[in-house]
């Protein structure tokens, strides 16, 4: 008799959903998620683009709305399926800021399909992905000033901290002195500095300038600042 009854129940939660929820729900998610990873794709500004990403955020979301539709409103379930995924780590890093909105943005997709919260899930991704694309597109709240990450090597017989001080004040806004090693065995000193360049500032007068002062040793000047390693 027991076997019976939990056959009886084996039956009565593959009710839960039909086929054409199952397929209605991947299809979906699989036409929105793709919506989220173009929009991820046009407005990507980091140097670092991967494709198996985008991938990623479309399989995640169509995975998300099946697990949804698994749950519904069963709470033994929902318990069940946490414990099961509790035991899978990530060990990617994840290095700008803006893929993880993007890894929720995917999650919620998927969340309102396997739900059939259809036109939520619909509205909520073009609505989200036009607001980002003109984020994007006008630069809001990008600083208006430009901000570097400058390397220069000289002569450690030379004074740092007043050989640059002229050109410095002649080109840049503010600069701050982020590291200091010797290289070469010593026989060079390599300063770090995080510098804003002044409104119309050329930059190649400005690099062939601490080339001058510096006896023409290495400068680098590197855009984007809180992208780049020390």
């Amino acid at each position: 008799m027991e076997l019976v009854q939990a056959l009886q129940n084996l039956g009565t939660t593959a009710t839960d959903f039909s086929a054409t929820d199952v397929l209605l729900t991947i299809v979906l998610s699989f036409t929105l998620s793709s919506i989220v990873g173009w929009t991820y794709q046009i407005t990507h500004r980091a140097p670092a683009y991967t494709q198996s990403y985008v991938h990623t955020l479309v399989l995640m979301s169509m995975v998300v709305g099946i697990i949804m539709l698994i749950i519904g409103s069963n709470i033994a379930r929902a318990f069940t399926l946490v414990g099961a995924l509790s035991i899978v780590r990530f060990r990617n890093a994840i290095k700008d800021t803006r893929d993880v909105g993007f890894i929720f943005f995917a999650m919620a997709v998927g969340m309102a399909c396997g739900t059939r919260f259809y036109l939520l899930a619909a509205v909520s991704t073009i609505v989200i992905c036009l607001l980002m694309w003109i984020m994007i597109r006008f630069d809001f709240f990008a600083k208006p000033a430009s901000r570097h990450l400058l390397k220069v090597r000289l002569p450690a017989d030379l004074p740092y901290a007043t050989v640059f001080e002229a050109a410095f004040r002649r080109f840049l806004k503010q600069w701050d002195l982020v590291a200091m090693e010797t290289v070469q065995a010593g026989t060079l000193t390599e300063l770090v500095y995080g510098v804003e360049m002044k409104a119309g500032t050329n930059l190649q007068e400005f690099l062939n300038e601490l080339s001058t002062l510096n006896g023409n040793n290495k400068v680098v000047l590197i855009s984007g600042q809180q992208e780049v390693d020390l």
